[in-house]
């Protein structure tokens, strides 16, 4: 008895593990993947613990620019004048990439639709509005469309990354796109319906028949919604896949030194073109000392272990000569 009462106090004596919250916000088109890895990550490091809020990309940028959060996460890299904006220099450290896909639901409909890049353009123009459209019939031939059923448009409602991937697309296909709309992670929308966050661009095609909507490649197989192939710089019909997401990737010759780039109709008959690298915003100074070194640990961590878990979640991994890079970027976090 005096001896159990002896381990017990013992026990109560040992102080516990002082936690720390990392704290992020940002991209939804990663948050299946950061969501896996924070949760890894801290199953090995008890320690730490991650707080992202998958709020989009404009969000992140917004939070990471008023020092609110740790780290941002964005797949539509910061432009000149944001970083310009900035009290501290931020680092665009690359994680993965992914792809947007054409997500429809359609009365009758359960095979692929292959999407030219006029066909794609004219419909979130508004001027492509029923699925019966020569357009789209031209370049699925034997297909069945219904006879009448008008195209819902769904676009996000929130400032997103997947915007502007799918925007920088259309922009670099479809001169109207550009003049009229052009790219951003907030554009004026001609037609449609507004969902927060992939999740809720998903639901919203998953709910209408008729839709049509971009998303993240994951959310697509998750949520089990039919997504269709599109027309490359190349001329052939691609459908999102980790290779063919790898093939696009492939055609960055020279990466820049802070990682802004965009593969969006990249060259090759393999790549997909609705392709992009996302990324990690991290304030290379970080206010607490000890916070900027379990930043740095985690990103290592994420370069050599995290990249070997992307596959299950339909994401591909950074490119070797890429990671290589990242690992130097990495340096810089304090």
């Amino acid at each position: 008895m005096i001896r159990r009462i002896a381990l017990l106090c013992l026990a109560l004596s040992v102080p516990a593990v002082a936690q720390t919250t990392l704290n992020g916000a940002g991209a939804t088109f990663p948050y299946p993947m950061y969501s896996k890895w924070f949760s890894k990550y801290h199953d090995a490091h008890p320690d730490i613990q991650f707080n992202y809020q998958s709020i989009g990309s404009g969000g992140g940028i917004r939070q990471v620019l008023a020092g609110t959060v740790d780290f941002g996460a964005s797949d539509g890299p910061m432009t000149d004048q944001q970083l310009a904006e900035s009290k501290v220099k931020i680092l665009h450290v690359p994680t993965v990439l992914g792809a947007v896909v054409p997500a429809y639901n359609i009365s009758g409909v359960s095979g692929e639709i292959k999407f030219t890049p006029d066909v794609l353009a004219g419909i979130f123009l508004g001027k492509i509005t029923n699925w019966n459209d020569k357009a789209i019939a031209s370049a699925n031939p034997g297909m069945n469309f219904p006879k009448d059923e008008p195209i819902v448009v769904i676009h996000r409602s929130d400032g997103s990354g997947t915007t502007f991937i799918f925007t920088d697309y259309l922009s670099k296909v479809s001169s109207d796109w550009q003049s009229q709309v052009g790219k951003g992670t907030s554009v004026k929308w001609p037609v449609g319906l507004g969902g927060k966050g992939n999740e809720g661009v998903a639901g919203l095609i998953r709910q209408m028949k008729g839709s049509i909507g971009y998303i993240e490649l994951i959310y697509a197989v998750q949520n089990n919604i039919t997504y269709g192939s599109v027309k490359n710089a190349s001329g052939e019909f691609v459908k999102a896949s980790l290779a063919s997401v790898t093939a696009a990737a492939a055609s960055v010759k020279s990466m820049p030194a802070d990682f802004r780039v965009s593969i969006t109709n990249a060259p090759g008959k393999d790549a997909y073109p609705i392709s992009s690298f996302t990324w990690l915003l991290i304030p290379a100074q970080s206010k607490d000392a000890a916070k900027g070194k379990m930043i740095a640990d985690f990103l290592n961590w994420m370069v050599d272990d995290g990249q070997k878990m992307t596959a299950d979640l339909t994401y591909a991994p950074l490119p070797e000569s890429v990671a290589k890079k990242v690992k130097d970027e990495i340096k810089q976090v304090r």
